[in-house]
């Protein structure tokens, strides 16, 4: 109790406040002599010879669920059961059925105290309702489109009276969007003094869809805020609540490292805890894979407008931009990002982001990203800059620091080799980037152009030789067309004349069989009944024969066939009556078709 002594003599009990300096023991005359301040990271509580009755200690929370606030006031005591009862009144929904989210320090259950909790005065709370269908009405629709949307923030500095246009997601908070101002004013959050936030803004937590903020764009004001002397009086006040650790939200750790202590550890925590997740896999065996989780990474931290990326390989991007047709042709981006640069997070959220550079790049750039943050993927980067590049590339970009990143390298390819034009480093403005993106384009246009005249020229004299070639083939093939027509002719010809002689061969030995098989004629003075025929053929010509009365008509026919008449190709027909001789019985004989004693028949063609 020995050190106590001296510091009792500096408190003064009154009823149940205790008023005095909030400082832990340290020397005595250095609490004598000095003002305290109420911005300390921690208050020690005093040791003292009396048991001193707590006050309790009230805790506001704003709970947010889905379209509605719900402000809750509580004493530290409580639970988080206690919450959930209130909000099963104001909401409608049953305490089961409710999932408290927003605890700065992990899960907690129904029956956690708030006071072993930790929390600062004001707190920000959502409710998650899985086990509920969502709402039916429009209000949901909105605030996921607000969430989705991108606000413009036109913030004034008021000191040096600069203007910077920033780009934030609706789902983006206002504590971010301090934090940004802090990386390009050197404000910290805690001395911000700003104008121009809606009335509904209250809490840093809150995100921009549904601050109130005027979309697309918004103006703000900011300047540092001012730090009075404090008076005994008002250190005395400042420090009435000496059992709390501290009443201080998330901001007045924002420059935590100016007293030692480093902003990762200030709560026992690592720092590697609160970082992002990375931009890309180390040692990532496929650029493309990797490729794929910067995009989507890069998307997650600054908002979907931001530069195509292609997807792949170096050497594929090197192909897709500088191995087409001339005027296909664009120049490389290669965009090489470091986590660990103070620029790194305005040049990708101010620079990066904005729309003119978006556009221009797409228009006119193929973009291809690496991460530079791990040394692995540095070494690699720096191997393939020297395969492609040179070495003397390769060294600049190894002596560049770490503040000078993120760096921005514009590749024009040539006949022979890829050309680095420019390599533009973060600390830069929207303007400068789009000069020095437009100055590189003047110098590509000019080659671009070089290369379309003999491009031109070259698939000129190609489209001449192409087309006499093309002319000496269709000659050739209409030579060998009308070759082959010629000999397709003759062949043709000597098909039929061989069917001809084939056709007329066995005509005639049908004839000689038949004629060979005739019965022979029989004699004028032969004492059978004889019947004698008189035919004329289709050219006028007349044959006669003597038959038996009592042949068959089938005789007269082979006897017609064998002059060169086949029956199945001619009729034979009478005169008197005229009638179809060939229509009759050949079994019959010439007596029983009255073909007797004589008679003229006529050979006509069958149709």
């Amino acid at each position: 109790e020995s050190w106590l002594l001296p510091w009792c003599q500096f408190f003064e009990y009154g009823g149940d406040t205790l008023h005095g300096p909030a400082y832990g023991p340290t020397s005595h005359s250095t609490a004598a002599s000095s003002t305290p301040s109420s911005s300390s990271a921690f208050r020690h509580v005093v040791p003292s010879r009396q048991i001193v009755e707590r006050q309790p200690r009230m805790l506001d929370f704003r709970v947010e669920y889905r379209d509605r606030n719900v402000d809750v006031v509580l004493e530290d005591s409580s639970t988080v059961g206690d919450i959930k009862h209130i909000l099963e009144n104001e909401l409608q929904i049953p305490a089961t059925k409710m999932l408290l989210k927003g605890w700065k320090t992990g899960d907690v259950d129904d029956s956690t105290v708030l006071k072993t909790l930790h929390l600062p005065k004001n707190n920000s709370l959502y409710v998650l309702t899985p086990d509920l269908p969502p709402p039916s009405s429009s209000h949901s629709g909105a605030l996921q489109e607000s969430l989705n949307q991108n606000f413009m923030l036109i913030v004034t500095h008021r000191e040096v009276q600069r203007e910077y246009n920033l780009n934030f997601s609706g789902s983006s908070t206002i504590q971010e969007v301090k934090r940004n101002v802090y990386d390009l004013t050197s404000i910290p959050v805690r001395h911000q003094l700003w104008e121009g936030w809606p009335p509904s803004a209250t809490d840093d937590s809150m995100t921009l869809a549904v601050s109130g903020l005027t979309f697309p764009c918004h103006r703000l004001t900011v300047g540092r805020r001012s730090s009075p002397v404090q008076t005994r009086e008002q250190s005395e006040e400042q420090c009435t609540d000496v059992h709390m650790v501290s009443d201080s939200d998330g901001d007045d750790f924002e420059d935590a490292t100016e007293f030692g202590v480093d902003d990762g550890e200030m709560f026992g925590v690592a720092s590697s805890a609160l970082r992002k997740s990375p931009m890309m896999p180390e040692n990532a065996e496929n650029e493309g894979d990797a490729l794929l989780q910067f995009t989507a990474e890069f998307s997650s931290r600054y908002g979907d407008c931001h530069p195509v990326y292609f997807i792949g390989s170096l050497e594929a991007a090197f192909q897709e931009a500088f191995y087409g047709k001339a005027r296909d042709r664009k120049l490389l981006a290669i965009y090489l990002h470091h986590d660990e640069s103070v620029l790194t997070n305005v040049f990708c959220s101010q620079m990066l982001c904005a729309e003119s550079i978006v556009s221009y790049l797409s228009q006119n750039f193929i973009t291809w990203a690496w991460d530079m943050t791990k040394e692995a993927n540095r070494a690699r980067f720096l191997t393939m800059c020297t395969r492609h590049f040179g070495s003397v590339v390769a060294q600049t970009i190894r002596t560049q620091k770490t503040d000078q990143f993120p760096l921005f390298l514009i590749i024009m390819g040539k006949r022979s080799s890829n050309e680095v034009l420019n390599v533009i480093q973060g600390n830069t403005t929207v303007d400068e980037l789009m000069m020095r993106l437009m100055a590189a384009m003047e110098i590509f246009s000019a080659q671009q152009q070089e290369d379309i005249k003999d491009e031109d020229e070259r698939e000129a004299r190609e489209n001449v030789k192409r087309e006499q070639d093309e002319a000496y083939r269709i000659s050739l093939e209409a030579d060998r067309a009308k070759r082959e027509a010629q000999e397709r002719e003759m062949a043709e010809q000597f098909r039929l004349e061989q069917i001809r002689k084939e056709q007329e061969e066995e005509r005639e030995a049908i004839r000689l069989s038949l004629e060979q098989s005739l019965p022979p004629e029989p004699k004028e003075e032969s004492t059978e009944s004889v019947s004698k025929l008189r035919i004329r053929t289709p050219s006028g010509e007349f044959f006669e024969r003597r038959f038996l009365a009592s042949s068959k008509l089938q005789v007269v026919f082979d006897f017609v066939a064998s002059k060169g008449y086949p029956w199945e190709e001619y009729k034979l027909l009478g005169t008197f009556p005229r009638r179809d001789v060939t229509q009759l019985d050949p079994n019959k004989s010439l007596l029983e078709v009255k073909l007797y004693p004589q008679e003229t028949l006529f050979l006509e063609a069958k149709e």
